[in-house]
């Protein structure tokens, strides 16, 4: 697993690759369509700004609660730069928790901050490589990040849970690299163009 040992150190490899995505994001982009079903640019950069402040508010406040979000308007007005903004709190807040363990109260669940970590690490990955499959550049996900989420994610997601969250499964040739396999997993098709490609978008809404 090399120097990726705690979830909180996977979530931030994850939000870097995340922030890099959005660096390809330019004006014209905002409205095309990206591989999550529904969703365009602009619309996912707002919705994974949203959920990197949930992730920073679970792991400051111990809850991932309905209220409002500790975020500004920026995140939607201005759809990168909030996200960026939002990102670079997130990976401020996981430095300054090291390793320290908490229980995050999630709805009715409680789970380990490393747990938590670990689920927003797979979502903003995969959103992450959405963004920039859209902006036609299909950036991909590190070797180690994938290597390490792509075990994790059949835990994460099971069949039963699947449904309303991913597409199903994408067949992949045996040589496809980690990351393929990831995306490939989660629905979408890293051979096809963004436009063609299937899969919904993960929504870690607050208190869910």
């Amino acid at each position: 697993m090399g120097s990726l040992t705690s979830g909180l150190q996977l979530l931030q490899s994850a939000v870097r690759y995340a922030l890099a995505s959005s660096e390809l994001v330019t004006a014209p982009a905002l409205p095309r369509p990206t591989p999550c079903v529904g969703w365009d640019v602009a619309g996912l950069l707002d919705h994974v700004g949203e959920s990197v402040g949930v992730l920073r508010d679970a792991i400051t406040a111990g809850c991932a609660d309905p209220g409002p979000l500790s975020c500004d308007n920026s995140v939607w007005l201005d759809p990168v730069g909030g996200l960026q903004r939002q990102a670079t709190r997130l990976l401020a807040t996981c430095t300054a928790a090291g390793s320290a363990q908490q229980v995050v109260a999630i709805g009715d669940c409680e789970l380990a901050t490393s747990m938590v970590a670990i689920a927003g690490a797979l979502e903003v990955t995969v959103h992450g490589w959405d963004i920039s499959a859209a902006c036609g550049s299909s950036r991909p996900i590190p070797v180690e990040l994938a290597g390490i989420l792509l075990p994790l994610a059949p835990l994460l997601i099971t069949p039963a849970s699947r449904r309303g969250l991913f597409a199903d499964p994408v067949p992949v040739p045996v040589d496809a690299s980690l990351g393929d396999q990831l995306v490939a997993f989660l629905g979408r098709r890293p051979s096809l163009p963004a436009a063609a490609r299937t899969g919904s978008a993960p929504k870690m809404t607050r208190g869910h």
